[in-house]
């Protein structure tokens, strides 16, 4: 397999995940961050509601809010949204091609869908998995239910784990969508993306750069974008 990069440029946009804080969501918002991920999964850590009502999630000016789903109902997802007045959806969970094309019927057609795709060790299973997802699409980019996908690594927790999957899978599909990779990126691995053949549409950081779950480091991420821009 051929692991050179046909582009030193590394992906511009920024998603950071796991915000609880609203200072520190504001100061991310000052730093132009892309994507703002908050998590509706009761189980997380980093659950939201815990921490903001859906009101104060309305009242934050961004046009990249992602809320982060795992295993939730059409309904109550939809309700969140309108709720929340968030930009984007992201699945984290087993959700099926039915499940997602209910949800995108449901849904505002200006609110997109990242749906992950969880990567774990098992590179057999990893590359089959890939395989049905991307199979299954529709030819026809126009004709998706889904606007993202996204690569994380695989957990039992569904994400935020800080542990970085073997990206060197992703150089063996045509990945039919811009896409978003997440899983353990900081600054020890970041200049390993160029390894990447198709670049990622945008970078998706959250627990590498955390005091403690839902708390971020704001400085470590200022340094982090500042190093990854030098990098381009």
């Amino acid at each position: 397999m051929n692991l050179q990069p046909t582009t030193s440029n590394l992906p511009s946009r920024l998603k950071v995940c796991g915000l609880t804080k609203p200072d520190q969501i504001q100061e991310l918002i000052a730093m132009k961050t892309d994507f703002l991920g908050f998590i509706f999964y009761e189980k997380s850590p980093r659950y939201v509601l815990n921490h903001l009502s859906l009101e104060e999630l309305s009242s934050i000016d961004h046009q990249g809010k992602v809320g982060v789903f795992v295993n939730e109902e059409a309904d109550i997802i939809v309700k969140v949204v309108q709720r929340a007045d968030l930009n984007f959806v992201q699945l984290h969970g087993d959700e099926s091609n039915d499940f997602i094309a209910e949800l995108r019927q449901k849904l505002n057609p200006e609110v997109g869908i990242i749906k992950v795709i969880r990567i774990g060790s098992n590179t057999a299973e990893n590359q089959n998995k890939i395989t049905q997802i991307l199979d299954l699409q529709p030819a026809t980019c126009n004709l998706q239910p889904i606007t993202y996908y996204l690569f994380d690594t695989d957990s039992k927790a569904f994400g935020g784990t800080g542990q970085q999957f073997d990206w060197n899978i992703l150089n063996e599909f045509e990945i039919p969508l811009p896409y978003f990779l997440s899983g353990g990126i900081s600054e020890d691995n970041i200049c390993d993306v160029k390894t990447l053949k198709q670049q990622p549409f945008a970078l998706d950081i959250n627990s590498k750069f955390e005091t403690e779950p839902g708390n971020k480091n704001i400085d470590s991420i200022k340094k982090f974008k500042t190093l990854y821009q030098q990098n381009k």
